[in-house]
């Protein structure tokens, strides 16, 4: 299977292979073979190149959808994101569940250290 590109045509053979994964990712990592590790893989693969294609994510639209994207993107929690942009933990929160309309200091900071253009949508919190 090495080098063997996959590919799902339909959700029944999609659905099919997703219990598969399943079922190998379930006996865990060290029990697989060699054989079965990379079948995973393709597998895995073919798999996401499907749900891009038919169940691709909305893009974020507003500023807090973006922060939040990114916060995603680079693996922080709510505090490290916080820390990051010199914010303070609670104000930072406040923003992206839309309770305090985002600020100055915010936005800049969303531009430097994130690379977020602060005039996205900031009507839509």
């Amino acid at each position: 299977m090495e080098n063997e590109q996959l590919k799902y045509n339909t959700e029944a053979e999609y659905d099919s292979a997703m219990e598969e994964i399943y079922g190998l990712m379930s006996r865990g990592e060290q029990n697989l073979s060699e054989v079965e590790t990379e079948k995973l893989r393709v597998m895995a693969i073919a798999a996401e190149q499907y749900e891009e294609l038919h169940f691709p994510f909305p893009p974020p639209l507003t500023i807090t959808e973006k922060v939040e994207q990114k916060r995603f993107e680079l693996n922080l929690s709510v505090t490290g994101l916080a820390n990051m942009l010199g914010l303070g933990k609670a104000k930072l929160s406040q923003i992206l569940n839309g309770k305090k309309e985002p600020d100055v200091t915010f936005l800049r900071a969303v531009y430097h250290k994130l690379g977020i253009d602060p005039g996205v949508s900031l009507d839509q919190g």
